[in-house]
């Protein structure tokens, strides 16, 4: 038995998340799909980051066992005259049969994206999220620097997830300026469930100063979801990146 490692990028808009629900399409249910039709065997894969409804990915990574003898260097090419146009596979390789994306020290890295102006533009409304409101960005850069380090993030996580612990580490939390576009980008160790989208609405409740940027300290400090601002919505958040340690 072979593992195969896949990096998989996806337009999220029209998919029920990764993982495999019982009332929609998910992205895993597509990979398992297309790859069980063409090794001729049932296969299930593994996905690094179980992203949400509507989040999108260029990076995400999955793994797969097969008894097949398809180089990994064709299984791009293979599944990708299979899958819906809005998954791709951008690479694909060989692995140790135990390695797991879930088991050894990595680095993701999300972005989040916002777009400024009167007026929403058609084009970005499936990948940013519009906002008509002034934005101090000097404060919202401010505010995430608060987040860089160890920190137990439980109040940037939706109330009732199921985790052993809720502390992560924050490599990098920066707000950028792309013309109209302001992107937040974080790196770190791990995330909790909807916590880079949490994250977001805080640091935007900051930008139109409902909230000062040294209140990111008591935020972390309280552990409770109420503590922090909104759940920003889905569509300005994708998964950029995984790096193996």
């Amino acid at each position: 038995m072979r593992r195969i490692r896949l990096t998989v990028a996806y337009d999220g808009t029209n998919y029920h998340g990764w993982q495999i629900q019982p009332n929609g399409i998910t992205i895993e249910s597509e990979l398992n799909r297309c790859l069980s039709q063409l090794l001729g065997e049932p296969v299930t894969v593994t996905g690094a980051s179980r992203t949400d409804s509507g989040v999108h990915a260029l990076g995400n990574i999955a793994v797969f066992d097969t008894k097949a003898r398809m180089p990994a260097e064709k299984f791009p090419y293979a599944l990708n005259q299979r899958l819906p146009e809005d998954i791709r596979i951008q690479a694909a390789c060989e692995v140790a049969p135990d390695w797991s994306p879930r088991k050894v020290p990595s680095r993701k890295t999300y972005e989040y994206r916002i777009y400024r102006a009167q007026f929403p533009l058609p084009t970005k409304r499936l990948y940013s999220l519009f906002c008509y409101h002034d934005l101090d960005v000097g404060k919202m850069q401010e505010a995430a620097k608060y987040l860089e380090g160890e920190h137990d993030f439980k109040s940037f996580c939706q109330a009732g997830a199921q985790v052993e612990s809720t502390v992560r580490t924050i490599y990098r939390a920066e707000v950028l300026e792309e013309g109209q576009d302001l992107v937040l980008r974080i790196c770190g160790n791990g995330f909790l469930y909807n916590m880079v989208r949490i994250i977001a609405g805080t640091l935007m409740e900051v930008g139109q100063g409902k909230r000062d940027p040294g209140d990111m300290p008591g935020i972390l400090e309280a552990k409770c979801r109420s503590a922090a601002g909104p759940t920003a919505p889905p569509q300005g958040l994708t998964l950029m990146k995984y790096e193996f340690l």
